[in-house]
Formats: structure tokens, C-alpha cells, sequence
């Protein structure tokens, strides 16, 4: 497959392509936990290592569904034709960063991942995969009302600016 062609989407390729956008997360999920941690701001590695295992479980999810509809048929989709939807900048993470800026990133992540299947959702033309994707969509939604609910009940935004607290480096 040269190009991702979603009229021509089948219900294995439509797996793969869901795996592998989750997968991705979980990757970059893990990157930003590890650069928080590193940066001693706890509070946001912690949420995003607990992004790390719902992107985990939901490709587990994804795989197992592959495994029983599919069989172990090797996988057509090349990895450089899916976009990056539930990833962010590294950018994004900052030392210091704040819970609420945390949750921000992953619901602008899960957001960016909804608006994926529901466009792909509109060109696909087999009924299976149609059926997946409005799957995914809902599911996705449901991860911005978890994101939502969880970032309801933290404490107001501390309103000091992370920036002013640079890295800078200091004469040894």
C-alpha cells in the first residue's frame, strides 16, 4: 500500500492503522512522562504514564480484535502513511509543567485522534470498517469526557508562568 486510500480500506488494514495511531501514542505518552520526570514535575509525568497505559490497553484491545478477525496475517500498512494524531510536540512538555497543562496536551491529543476517524469515517465505504471507526470515534470521546472529568476535579491553576523558571546554565 503506497497511499492510505480509505475507499479501499479493509477491516484488517482499518486495524492496523487504529493500532498503530495507538501505539504511537503510547510511545509519545512515554517520552513525555520520562522528560517530566526528568524535569522533576511529578504531578504531569504521573498523568502522562497513566495515558500511557490506556493507549496500551486500548492497542492490546485492538490487537486481540485483529487477531480473532485476521488471524497473524502480516500487517499491509506502512507506518510512514499514518499520521501522528494522539501525539504532541515535545515542545509541549516543560519543566515545571502543571497538571492542567498536562491534561490540556492529552485532550488536545485524544481531540486530534476523534477528528481523524470521524473524517476517515466519512470517506470509508466497507461496512466493517465503517462499523470500527464509529467505534473509535466513540471511544475517543470517551477519553475527552475522562480527560475532562479527571482535569474538573483538580485544584484551581496555579497562575505562575512556567517560563519564568527557565533551565538556564549556571557557571560551574
Amino acid at each position: 500500500m503506497n497511499k492510505l486510500d480509505f475507499d479501499k480500506l479493509s477491516l484488517q488494514d482499518a486495524l492496523d492503522l487504529a493500532i498503530i495511531i495507538e501505539e504511537d501514542a503510547r510511545d509519545r505518552y512515554e517520552e513525555l512522562a520520562d522528560q517530566l520526570e526528568k524535569h522533576r514535575t511529578a504531578d504531569a509525568a504521573r498523568f502522562f504514564k497513566a495515558m500511557v497505559a490506556n493507549e496500551d490497553r486500548h492497542a492490546e484491545q485492538l490487537k486481540a480484535h485483529r487477531k480473532q478477525v485476521c488471524g497473524d496475517v502480516p500487517v499491509k500498512i506502512d507506518r510512514s502513511l499514518v499520521p501522528e494524531l494522539e501525539t504532541t510536540d515535545y515542545d509541549e512538555a516543560r519543566a515545571f509543567m502543571s497538571p492542567h497543562k498536562a491534561f490540556e496536551v492529552a485532550y488536545a491529543n485524544e481531540t486530534r485522534a476523534h477528528n481523524f476517524y470521524a473524517l476517515a469515517l466519512k470517506k470509508v465505504k466497507d461496512a466493517k470498517v465503517k462499523q470500527l471507526f464509529t467505534t473509535l470515534v466513540a471511544e475517543e470521546k470517551e477519553h475527552q469526557a475522562m480527560i475532562k472529568a479527571a482535569m474538573a476535579k483538580l485544584p484551581p491553576e496555579d497562575q505562575t508562568n512556567p517560563d519564568d523558571f527557565g533551565d538556564d546554565p549556571v557557571a560551574q
